[in-house]
């Protein structure tokens, strides 16, 4: 069988399975984890599909998550907003940790002034490194390609020996009992770093009020201070007001 025929025929499965893993793939069409392994690079440099840990998976073109490639330096006026609001929180001498999203890229983009910060973002630890002054500690491990976030558990862990004064937070999706992300793994080093932290900042907008994601990085009770670019659906205000969670509109 031909790649091309094969691509057409894994993709004709991934419409039905939604997800496929390497095993599942080598037993459908009889190949070799290499040969599985190649089709889903070529699905993934195509376009057609989306990069799991471990196999592939159909792209949902109107929920899921934008590759961070594509999003990185095309900032929405609701992220510069946000981004400019959150600069007043910036304090001289602190020590921060800044996630991977775009809300925080667009923050670190606009940052004039020198800070130390701790990021498992690709995209956000290059932007201030272009900067001279600041302080970029960049966590390792495994690169998540379409996110271009670094993770492992022992690098991770890392954050347990560390006091942030603040943590500013993107998310994939905000939900009535918490914040959520559409990777173990990114929800698993959120969630450690808002322990570590003694004020959490989530920057997102509006529109992450409506969506839904499927790992849990933290709770309502953990979070500060959320800005955003308009008022937050009214089911959320009670959820807010019981968590002491205050809400900025930039």
């Amino acid at each position: 069988m031909f790649q091309e025929e094969r691509l057409a025929l894994i993709l004709s499965h991934l419409k039905t399975s939604r997800t496929l893993s390497v095993g599942e793939i080598c037993r459908l069409f009889h190949v070799s984890r290499d040969t599985a392994r190649r089709d889903i690079v070529k699905l993934v440099r195509k376009g057609a599909a989306a990069r799991t840990h471990g196999g592939i998976a159909l792209l949902d073109l109107q929920n899921a998550v934008l590759g961070y490639h594509q999003r990185a330096y095309n900032f929405s006026d609701e992220k510069k907003k946000i981004g400019t609001c959150a600069q007043q929180f910036l304090i001289p001498g602190q020590l921060y940790f800044l996630n991977a999203s775009t809300s925080i890229s667009c923050m670190a983009k606009m940052i004039d002034r020198k800070v130390t910060v701790y990021t498992h973002s690709l995209d956000t630890a290059e932007i201030l490194s272009q900067r001279g002054g600041n302080h970029v500690y960049l966590l390792g491990g495994l690169l998540n390609e379409k996110n271009r976030y670094f993770y492992d558990p022992e690098s991770a862990g890392k954050l347990s020996e560390i006091r942030f004064d603040s943590a500013f937070l993107g998310t994939a999706a905000i939900t009535e009992d918490g914040f959520y992300y559409d990777n173990p793994d990114d929800a698993a080093i959120n969630g450690l770093a808002v322990t570590r932290s003694d004020r959490i900042f989530v920057l997102a907008e509006h529109m992450k009020f409506a969506k839904k994601s499927y790992f849990k990085g933290f709770g309502w009770e953990d979070v500060q201070t959320i800005i955003t670019d308009q008022n937050i659906p009214a089911k959320f205000l009670p959820v807010a007001a019981v968590a002491g969670t205050e809400v900025i509109l930039a």
